[in-house]
C-alpha cells in the first residue's frame, strides 16, 4: 500500500524532523476480548489482516471494509527510529483514535487515552531500542454504549434516518516527532484587534534556565516584528503591538491586515528556542488578527457587523467516512462551498481534522467548531464530553477560522433539559467551561431549542413544507419574520428556551433548515423535502432562502447541507461532491440575498 495521508498533520505547529507512520499495519479483530490477557502486545496473533492507517476498517480506504460490530480491535507495525535523533526525544503522535486506546512499544505499555476525536502524544524515548521497533494499539469502542459521544454514529448496526456507519480505531494521522530534551510543549496566540497587539504564550519543558526564546513574525513575507525574551519560567506571556510597525503604517492599517472570510490576512511566525551554544527547537507557525463579538443584536466581526452564510458540513466521505481521502478533499469543501456564496460552516457533530481547519484558515472560511454528542444522559456521558472539550480548544485554539464552538446541539445527550435541574445545569456548566477555556469566542449552549445560557440563539426548523403546501409554507416564512415570531415558534415542538430561561438580546440566528431531497442516479434516501428535476431543486431553493431573506430578525443562518451522507440526500452536493446544479446559481441565491440585506 502507499502511504496515504501524507501532508504534514499538525499546521499550527510545525517542525522539520517528523515521520509519518500511515500506511500499512497489521491488524485484528478481538470479539473475544482476550488479546491482553494472551498478550497480543508482545505476540500478535495469526492470521493477521492488513489495514491501511489512517482509515477505520468500516472503511473501504482501510482494505477491510467491514460495517459490523467490533468492539476490540488490534494494530501493529514495525518502525525505526532516525539515527539523527539519537540526542533527542521521540514524540509519538496519535491525530485521534475512536475510542479508548492503550499503546504499546516494544511489549511495553505507554500510555492510555480516552476520548475519540482529537490528537494525544506520548513520549516513548524510554521504551525504544535503538533497532526495529514495535509499535502495538488496542482499540476498545462500545458500539452500542449510548453514553460515550458519537455523533452520528448509529449504535444500531444498520444506518438509518440521520445516524452513519461507526468509525472504529485510527482515523488520523499516526506520526512521531523528534524533540530536544528542552523544547516549546506548548504556544497560543490570542489577537487583540482594538489593541492592535497578538498575545503569544508559550511553555517550555525541561531545563528552561538560562534559555531564550525568539520570536519573527512577518506579514507577506515582510519582517513585521523581531523579539527575544528570557525563559525565567516554564510559562512565558508576551504581547506584541502591531499598529506601530511600519509596514502598517505604510498602508495595511486596521481591515488591511485582520482576517476575514474575505481577506484572509495570516501572519506567519517563527519561534527559536536556544542556549549559548545551539538551538534547542524551532516552530513554524501562523495567526490571524481576528475579532468576534456580539452587540446590540448581532455578530460583529472584526468590530462590523457580519452576516454569517453558514453550510451544515457532517464531513463524512463514502470512501473513508470520518477520514477524508486526500488532504485535497478537506480543501475541495471549503472551495464548493465559497464557491456557493457560503462564507462559513458549522462543522456537524465532528471534531475535523487540523488540515481542515488548515485550508479553512488560509482560503477564508468561518467555521463553528462542535463536537460529537452523547445519545444519552449519565454523569459520566457529562464528564466525558467535559474532557473532550478541554482537549479539543487545547488543539484548536489557535484557527483564526474558528469564531464559535457549540458543545451541545438539539438537546443530545441532554434529552430532559427543558425542565431538568440536572442537565440544566450540565449545559450551563458546558457554556462556562468553554468560555474559561476561551473567552475570545462566541458559545452556543444547546444549538437548535431549549436553550440555557448562549451568546447565540440558535434556531433549528425545517417546516417550510414542499412547494404545493403553500400554508405551510406561510406559517413558515411568518415564524421567521420577527423577533417576537422567532422567539414564539416551536420547532420539532420544542421551546426555543429551557424553562426558567428567556432570550437576554442575544443575536438570532437560523442554524438548520433547508434539507431539500434530490435523488441523483441511482442514490436513494430522504429529505425534509423532495425534488424531482433540477430545476426544482433550485426553484425550492430560491423558495426557502426568500423567507430567510425576509426576516427583520435573522443576522445569519447555516443551511443543511453541504453533501449528502449515505441514506441522507438532502445535499446540495452528492456524497462524491458532484453538484447537484450549477453551483453559480446557488451563489447568485445567496448574493441576492447579500443586495438584499445592503439595500435594506
Amino acid at each position: 500500500m502507499n502511504t496515504p495521508r501524507n501532508e504534514y498533520p499538525r499546521p499550527q505547529l510545525v517542525r522539520k524532523d517528523w515521520v509519518n507512520l500511515n500506511g500499512e499495519w497489521d491488524f485484528s479483530f478481538d470479539d473475544k476480548k482476550k488479546g491482553k490477557k494472551e498478550k497480543w502486545f508482545s505476540q500478535f496473533p495469526e492470521p493477521v489482516k492488513k489495514i491501511n492507517v489512517p482509515f477505520a476498517y468500516q472503511t473501504e480506504l482501510s482494505g477491510i471494509n467491514d460495517q459490523s460490530f467490533h468492539d476490540m480491535v488490534w494494530y501493529r507495525r514495525e518502525f525505526e527510529v532516525p539515527g539523527s535523533w539519537n540526542e533527542k526525544r521521540t514524540i509519538l503522535h496519535f491525530g485521534a483514535v475512536d475510542y479508548r486506546a492503550w499503546v504499546y512499544v516494544n511489549g511495553h505499555l505507554a500510555g492510555f487515552h480516552e476520548g475519540g476525536h482529537v490528537s494525544f502524544t506520548f513520549d516513548i524515548t524510554d521504551y525504544l531500542t535503538g533497532d526495529t521497533e514495535s509499535l502495538v494499539v488496542r482499540v476498545e469502542d462500545p458500539s452500542t454504549d449510548e453514553t460515550i459521544p458519537r455523533g452520528k454514529q448509529f449504535w444500531v448496526q444498520k444506518s438509518d434516518s440521520i445516524w452513519y456507519t461507526r468509525t472504529t480505531g485510527i482515523w488520523q494521522t499516526v506520526w512521531l516527532e523528534a524533540v530536544n530534551p528542552v523544547h516549546f510543549s506548548k504556544v497560543r496566540f490570542t489577537p487583540n484587534v482594538d489593541q492592535g497587539e497578538i498575545g503569544i504564550d508559550f511553555e517550555v519543558a525541561g531545563e528552561y534556565e538560562g534559555k531564550r526564546a525568539g520570536i519573527e513574525i512577518r506579514f507577506k513575507d515582510e519582517l513585521v516584528a523581531r523579539d527575544s525574551i528570557e525563559v525565567l519560567e516554564p510559562f512565558n506571556k508576551r504581547s506584541i503591538n502591531l499598529y506601530n510597525r511600519k509596514i502598517f503604517r505604510t498602508g495595511f492599517h486596521h481591515d488591511g491586515w485582520n482576517w476575514t472570510p474575505e481577506n484572509p490576512n495570516l501572519f506567519d511566525v517563527k519561534l527559536v528556542l536556544n542556549d549559548d551554544t545551539a538551538i534547542l527547537d524551532e516552530i513554524d507557525s501562523y495567526f490571524g488578527m481576528r475579532k468576534i463579538h456580539r452587540e446590540n443584536g448581532m455578530v460583529y466581526l472584526n468590530n462590523k457587523p457580519y452576516y454569517q452564510k453558514l453550510v451544515l458540513d457532517q464531513g463524512y466521505w463514502p470512501q473513508g467516512l470520518l477520514t477524508a481521502p486526500t488532504d485535497e478533499d478537506l480543501k475541495k469543501d471549503i472551495e464548493l462551498s465559497k464557491k456557493m456564496g457560503f462564507n462559513g460552516c458549522r462543522k456537524h457533530q465532528k471534531v475535523e481534522d487540523p488540515r481542515f481547519l488548515y485550508w479553512a484558515d488560509r482560503l477564508g472560511f468561518l467555521v463553528w467548531g462542535e463536537c460529537a454528542a452523547s445519545a444519552s444522559y449519565s454523569e459520566d456521558a457529562a464528564a466525558r464530553l467535559m474532557r473532550e472539550w478541554i482537549e479539543i480548544i487545547e488543539r484548536d485554539y489557535n484557527h483564526p477560522s474558528i469564531v464559535a464552538w457549540v458543545p451541545l446541539n438539539e438537546s443530545w445527550g441532554i434529552p430532559g433539559v427543558r425542565a431538568n435541574k440536572q442537565e440544566q445545569h450540565h449545559s450551563l456548566a458546558m457554556y462556562h467551561l468553554v468560555h474559561s477555556l476561551d473567552p475570545t469566542r462566541l458559545v452556543i449552549s444547546n444549538d437548535g431549542w431549549e436553550l440555557t445560557k448562549s451568546d447565540i440563539c440558535a434556531i433549528h426548523n425545517y417546516s417550510h413544507g414542499n412547494k404545493d403546501e403553500t400554508a405551510k409554507y406561510e406559517e413558515f416564512k411568518e415564524s421567521l419574520a420577527t423577533k417576537e415570531s422567532l422567539l414564539a415558534s416551536q420547532p420539532a415542538r420544542r421551546k426555543i428556551y429551557a424553562n426558567g430561561f428567556e432570550h437576554q438580546g442575544e443575536p438570532i440566528l437560523l442554524t438548520e433548515f433547508g434539507g431539500i431531497g434530490f435523488k441523483i442516479g441511482e442514490d436513494a434516501g430522504w429529505g425534509y423535502t423532495s425534488v424531482s428535476e433540477v430545476d426544482e431543486f433550485i426553484d425550492d431553493y430560491k423558495r426557502i432562502m426568500e423567507a430567510v431573506y425576509s426576516s427583520k430578525a435573522l443576522h445569519g443562518f447555516c443551511y443543511t447541507q453541504l453533501t449528502d451522507v449515505e441514506q441522507e440526500i438532502n445535499g446540495l452536493l452528492t456524497y462524491n461532491r458532484e453538484p447537484k446544479c450549477d453551483l453559480d446559481v446557488i451563489k447568485q441565491i445567496n448574493d441576492m440575498w447579500h443586495s438584499e440585506i445592503v439595500k435594506g
